[in-house]
């Protein structure tokens, strides 16, 4: 499930919104990839979450997978609770 495409720098943190459904379990393996990829190998994963304009997916690498957040290059951080799909 892919929502529209954009750059990690065009992230806004403040319309970023719940998913429909909590996937956070489901995507925990895949979470723990994509740390693994970036921080290993500086590999890319596919992030598509929820924000109010509708499902965006941003392309770039994994540096940290918290509690609640994802923690990506630059320091950008979008919250678990909004994450829809991941793919590696």
């Amino acid at each position: 499930m892919l929502g529209e495409s954009i750059e990690k720098e065009s992230i806004e943190i403040n319309k970023i919104i719940p998913a429909d459904q909590n996937h956070i379990e489901e995507l925990r393996d895949k979470l723990n990839s994509a740390q693994r990829l970036g921080n290993e190998f500086k590999s890319k994963a596919s992030i598509t979450f929820n924000t109010r304009e509708g499902l965006r997916t941003v392309t770039t690498t994994v540096w940290s997978v918290t509690e609640k957040y994802i923690q990506l290059k630059s320091g950008m951080h979008i919250p678990l609770y909004s994450l829809v799909d991941i793919d590696l």
